[in-house]
């Protein structure tokens, strides 16, 4: 080894330049005790190295250039070859920290321009990784000066220092109005680093940092861009606006770049900006065969058939009563046999009916063949409700053959010509309710309903009004809205009732569309109420049909709510409260939960209302997140101790809301202890929302809470309606359907939060006369099932994993996203939380989310053994 001997012939050297060796010896001897015990702790290797790094820090400041490369090469070397454990730094760093103040004064000094002050650059910049003060950003600066080599070769653990320190770097220099080119080259570097080296996160996070996030779609390959999308979707949550609708729109680009359509619809949707018109042309299938198939499957008109597929699969299809489902033979005495007034019993009775045999197309109330007259038992069962009664019974129909538009409307008909107006109402109402979320070239609901709206009886126009909402709900047709327009602005002809639902079926149907036309119709119905008309609780659902145009659009909102101002005192709160929570609804906004909680926290006089909604928002906007869902859930346990009365009737409804169809054990012993509350309000709302958040679940405690308060309950009809509904609601679809808010559509939120809002004062909504807003929830119903499918569109059974969904946002390499799995072979359900995957090679299947249904084609790749 030649070199180690040339320090001592470099000797004469030193005093050519004593400034700068000459400082060490007192360094030395001051701490000179201390150093020693030190050193003596180093195993002899580890002396050796120190030795020898400090020997290369002298040579590196010698005046001979050839000496000064060798001594920068070996430093060099030495560090880049040093491997260090998790928790130390390498050791040529930890060696070289005490002469990091040496080599920064010596670097000063260097001429400018020569390589070997680049490459002295080169090594303060690592240097600067573990000794740099804080805030300097030495490595950054050093980087810059140092040489254009590759950065990577230094470690992860410096690019991503780097990483960080080009973040304040970008910020400052932004600030003070200065060049960021050399910024931007090192960045490019970095994020190709980050790319090939699986850390698609750092690299989206430092180009958000940057601000220029389209630099990622030249980075991007076949094997990261799933999970960068991933990343890109789940950060857009967290983001402000609007750079959360440009992570989203990256990620569609990245998706069409490869072809991966279903993902890039499904961003695309959310996106909710493409003007993604469904209609099938020429382009997208040229054969006519194909675009028959393909109509019917955007018409959903398949829907019917595979869910009762599955019904006869698990081998539910047999009618249950709804004996059946109060159990009252598990009941201790009393309550088992109550004598209650028996037409709100069996208008209860209608509705839960109506609701365990959805989509079935049989039950035993309805559509029972009855051995005495051809009118069958439906007619008898029909005249055992009264008055509107009736009309909820006609329109449970609707529900029973729920999506079956052929059989459902044949069996709707013979209602249409009935004598008696309640019934006819209802026969329009299902109708609507039949054909909702199922579209139709020849669109029969819109021919039929359109002849009953301008009826003189309002019954009849009300039952036609809401069936034209609930079956084009989130359609945005144009004919309805002249239609419906002309009714809400003729208040001489139409009661308040009426102008009030065809304000709800204009916000249904137009929902998240900011049309500003409509929005100005109702803000004009809402101007033009008198005293006495606002003084009624059902005006309330008029600020809901505003609000509900605004759906989850955010700052589209503003000009509406400034208008909402300058109402009469008695609803401009309420307006201002509601606009606000729906606008905002799901986006996770945090300022505006912080704003409505401040709401939440006035203790007014009695007779404001608006604390309410405010409630309400607070749930509708944090339920997107599973953070700022718990965070909610947290929030409302302080309202419940602390707020007024009309903001403790609110929280169970909220609660309801954050957890829908996804039983969460504490907020069911929340909700279950405020169902025996003292005030009779709180107790009906956490009765109704036990049945939210057991929606379809089949859940078995929740069942037993519920039979049990029907006999706390049994003298009290209200309550016990409550309980029926909710009973109901456990049991939707025997256990098949689910409410789900998140639907790409946002149909189904808005029909939620309808019925959300009518449930915020149930005495004279539902348990009046208006019982028959509960369908509205059908809006939000699906089958939570997962139905494969062969390319020719036949139920094809196959092998799948069904677990827990896992959260593999972030990770790297193929980390398993679901845990606890059972294999089962489809059609299966899937409850909230859960996910599958197929367990198959066999098939691949056209769309990365397996829910509802999915085409599978055969993997050509595949071998049988």
């Amino acid at each position: 080894m030649a070199p180690p001997e040339n320090p001592n012939g470099a000797g004469p050297a030193a005093p050519s330049d004593p400034a700068q060796p000459q400082p060490q010896p007192p360094a030395k001897s001051k701490g000179k005790k201390k150093d020693e015990k030190k050193d003596d702790d180093l195993s002899e290797e580890d002396l050796a190295l120190k030795e020898q790094l400090e020997l290369y820090v002298v040579r590196a400041q010698d005046a001979d250039p050839g000496v000064q490369k060798l001594a920068l090469e070996s430093m060099r070397q030495e560090i880049r070859s040093a491997t260090s454990s998790m928790t130390s730094v390498p050791k040529p760093l930890k060696f070289l920290r005490p002469h990091y103040g040496t080599l920064k004064s010596y670097f000063e000094t260097m001429p400018e321009s020569s390589d070997l002050k680049r490459y002295m650059a080169d090594i303060l910049s690592v240097l600067a990784l573990t000794m740099s003060a804080e805030g300097e950003r030495e490595s950054l600066k050093y980087r810059l000066l140092g040489s254009e080599g590759d950065i990577g070769s230094w470690g992860h653990e410096y690019v991503r220092n780097l990483a960080g320190e080009i973040a304040q770097e970008f910020q400052k220099r932004q600030d003070d109005d200065m060049p960021i080119d050399a910024l931007m080259e090192l960045v490019q570097q970095i994020v190709s680093f980050h790319m090939k080296h699986n850390a698609e996160p750092e690299a989206v996070d430092l180009l958000m940092e940057v601000e220029d996030l389209d630099l990622l779609v030249e980075h991007v390959d076949s094997t990261n861009y799933k999970r960068t999308c991933l990343y890109l979707t789940s950060s857009s949550k967290y983001l402000p606006a609007p750079d959360d609708m440009l992570a989203l729109d990256i990620a569609y680009t990245i998706y069409m770049k490869f072809e991966d359509l279903t993902s890039a619809l499904r961003i695309a949707l959310l996106l909710d900006n493409k003007g993604l018109a469904m209609e099938i042309d020429d382009e997208i299938a040229a054969d006519d065969n194909d675009k028959e198939g393909l109509q019917e499957i955007v018409n959903n008109s398949k829907l019917s058939e595979g869910y009762l597929t599955l019904a006869r699969d698990i081998e539910v299809m047999e009618a249950k009563s709804p004996e059946d489902i109060y159990k009252v033979h598990l009941i201790d005495g009393r309550g088992a046999s109550s004598s209650l007034d028996s037409a709100r019993q069996n208008l209860a009775a209608t509705f839960v009916n109506a609701f365990v045999n959805a989509g079935f197309g049989q039950d035993k109330l309805m559509t029972a063949p009855s051995d005495s007259s051809s009118s069958g038992a439906s007619g008898n069962w029909l005249f055992k409700n009264k008055e509107h009664g009736k009309a909820s019974a006609a329109a449970s129909l609707g529900m029973i053959l729920l999506w079956d538009t052929d059989s459902g409307l044949a069996q709707l008909d013979k209602y249409l010509h009935s004598n008696d107006a309640h019934v006819v109402a209802g026969a329009l109402l299902g109708i609507g309710i039949v054909t909702c979320g199922v579209k139709n070239d020849c669109d029969p609901a819109l021919a039929i309903l359109m002849e009953y709206i301008n009826k003189d009886d309002t019954n009849i126009r009300i039952g036609a009004i809401l069936g034209l909402g609930i079956a084009y709900a989130g359609s945005q047709k144009e004919e309805l809205k002249s239609y419906l327009s002309t009714v809400l602005g003729d208040s001489e002809k139409s009661t308040l009732e009426v102008l009030i639902f065809s304000a709800i079926a204009l916000g249904l149907v137009f929902v998240g569309s900011c049309n500003e036309e409509i929005a100005q119709s109702i803000i004009f119905a809402l101007m033009e109420r008198s005293e006495a008309e606002l003084a009624e609780p059902i005006i309330r659902l008029l600020p809901v049909a505003l609000g509900l145009l605004y759906l989850g659009k955010q700052e589209s909102v503003e000009a509406t709510a400034e208008v909402s101002k300058t109402f009469d005192e008695k609803i401009r709160k309420y307006c201002d409260v509601t606009l606000m929570s729906l606008a905002y609804a799901g986006t996770g906004n945090v300022l505006k939960v912080q704003k409505l909680l401040g709401i939440c926290s006035q203790h007014l006089e009695k007779g404001e209302t608006h604390q309410g909604p405010a409630v309400l928002g607070i749930a509708l906007i944090a339920m997107a997140e599973e953070l700022g869902a718990e965070m909610a859930v947290r929030s409302l346990e302080r309202l419940l101790q602390y707020g007024e009365q009309n903001i403790r009737r609110a929280v169970p409804l909220a609660l309801g809301i954050l957890c829908i169809s996804n039983p969460k054990v504490n907020v069911m012993d929340t909700l279950s202890r405020l169902s025996h509350d003292a005030d009779a309000d709180v107790s009906m709302a956490a009765i109704i929302s036990l049945g939210l958040i057991g929606a379809g679940t089949n859940n078995a405690r929740i069942a037993g809470m519920l039979r049990n308060l029907s006999s706390y309950y049994y003298k009290e009809a209200a309550h016990l309606f409550c309980v029926r509904i909710a009973q109901g609601l456990v049991h939707l679809g025997k256990g098949l359907l689910t409410l789900s808010p998140y639907h790409s559509d946002r149909m189904a939120l808005g029909g939620l939060v309808t019925v959300l809002h009518a449930c915020l004062d149930m005495k004279s909504t539902i348990l009046g006369k208006y019982h028959y807003i509960l369908y509205i929830i059908v809006l939000a119903m699906q089958p939570r099932m997962l139905l494969t499918v062969d390319e020719d569109l036949k139920p094809l059974s196959v092998p799948v994993r069904v677990g827990q969904a896992v959260d593999v946002v972030g990770q790297a390499g193929r980390p398993k996203t679901i845990t606890g799995f059972q294999t089962h072979s489809t059609p299966v359900l899937l409850a909230a939380g859960e996910r599958a995957e197929l367990a198959t090679e066999k098939y691949i299947p056209l769309t990365s989310v397996l829910e509802g249904f999915v085409i599978l084609k055969k993997n050509p790749e595949y071998n049988e053994e």
